[in-house]
């Protein structure tokens, strides 16, 4: 069934451009206001980000106005660029009510106080190289996370408790951002390190088999509707696993599977579906083609509903799911860096555009106001542009008090994942 397109206009439209350029944009009530805040990060500019080493030149936070609150560090024009994660998270890492920016810069781990963004804290790291990006987990059977893990790019991480006590290490291949989640409901957290599931204190318990490359992107959920959640990994093909490591089913209809995202897309099918993104054609391998990707979309037990025809060129794109978009809504599938003058937007399970945000950007999206319904963010290098499916006060916080900081905002990575337990 065919869904008329909205094309969304702005809420309001923010000046960053004092952050710098290439900047990442992560959410969060810095101040307890009840409103999130803007915090842009800059990345070192000795190499591009891509490589090493991951390091934050520049932060910048915002209030939801766009009024600069703080600014730690000095833009410079010739930043790095988002071609990997950049080592920054906002969380509450030391349980006293209010966040903190977590962030490797000039070499060392810095906790900042996400209110001034004065430094609480500066820890040396674990390893020369851990740097890549941060997670935060509960290794310790705390009764909210408080344990960091750190990771190099491609083979080591190290896990640490918030004092930056060496919990433990593990080599492998980690993929690009682990995901953390108890699975087995001990109230410690399994960590999914790319193809490896491993225990709260770093041991092996099962591999994923016969996969290449490494893991683009983890989601855990409730897949099929047997109470107990899957495991759906992102690599050189889209698999499922249960929490035992038994493979329940595997879709290599991709050339490369870039993207996966699961959400309730079709609320008149059983369980939960699985976005995903294809990347059929590179245009960094040599061959001189023009890039392409494709989006697709496959049930419960792995079976593909519908695959994108792409006929625009474009093949960076990043896909994730946005749920509350407004009452009542089922989860949509947000595309955004498509190419080919394709602009961000929301696609239903049926591959129907919903909305577009007409502003070519990244995005990001969250609950500002405390309301129920998310928002979206498209921002470039000088404005961030703020898109919403009804009119509202961005002055005015809905909640009453501070605003929670979700687990997907505090794990904030390039690569998106996940959870949905549903």
């Amino acid at each position: 069934m065919k869904t008329e397109t909205r094309v969304c206009s702005p809420l309001a439209t923010l000046d960053i451009e004092a952050a710098g350029p290439r900047c990442k944009l992560l959410l969060g009530d810095l101040n307890g206001d009840g409103r999130m805040e803007l915090l842009l990060v800059q990345p070192d500019n000795r190499q591009d980000v891509r490589y090493i080493p991951h390091q934050v030149q520049c932060l910048t936070a915002y209030d939801i106005t766009g009024k600069l609150l703080w600014q730690t560090g000095k833009p410079d024009p010739g930043a790095g660029k988002q071609g990997s994660d950049y080592p920054a998270q906002i969380y509450d890492i030391d349980g006293d009510g209010k966040l903190e920016v977590l962030c490797v810069m000039n070499s060392q781990f810095h906790i900042l106080d996400g209110a001034t963004g004065e430094v609480k804290a500066v820890h040396e790291l674990p390893g020369e190289e851990a740097h890549d990006c941060i997670i935060i987990a509960n290794l310790t059977g705390k009764d909210r996370p408080s344990d960091i893990i750190l990771k190099d790019r491609y083979h080591k991480l190290w896990a640490l408790d918030n004092q930056f006590n060496l919990l433990w290490t593990h080599e492998g291949n980690p993929g690009h951002f682990p995901w953390v989640y108890d699975l087995n409901g001990d109230g410690y957290d399994e960590v999914m390190a790319g193809y490896d599931l491993l225990d709260h204190n770093g041991k092996l318990q099962w591999s994923c088999k016969d996969l290449d490359d490494h893991a683009d992107c983890i989601w855990v959920g409730d897949v099929n509707g047997d109470g107990l959640p899957e495991l759906v990994v992102g690599g050189s093909v889209t698999v499922m696993y249960d929490r035992d490591g038994n493979e329940l089913w595997r879709y290599e209809g991709s050339i490369e599977s870039q993207h996966i995202a699961l959400g309730k897309f079709c609320p008149e099918l059983p369980g939960l579906q699985v976005a995903g993104l294809d990347r059929m054609v590179r245009e960094d391998d040599g061959k001189g083609l023009k890039g392409r990707d494709a989006l697709f979309l496959l049930d419960c037990e792995g079976k593909e509903i519908w695959k994108e025809d792409r006929k625009t060129p474009g093949w960076l794109t990043i896909a994730e799911t946005l749920s509350n978009w407004e009452a009542g809504a089922p989860d949509y599938i947000l595309a955004f860096r498509r190419g080919g003058g394709v602009f961000p937007g929301l696609y239903d399970g049926n591959m129907n555009v919903v909305a577009t945000f007409p502003t070519e950007g990244y995005v990001v999206h969250g609950d500002l106001l405390g309301s129920g319904n998310e928002m979206a963010i498209v921002y470039t290098d000088t404005e961030a542009v703020v898109y919403a499916s009804a009119p509202a006060d961005l002055t005015q916080s809905a909640a009453g008090g501070p605003l929670p900081q979700p687990k997907r905002l505090y794990s904030s990575t390039l690569y998106p994942g996940g959870e949905i337990i549903k």
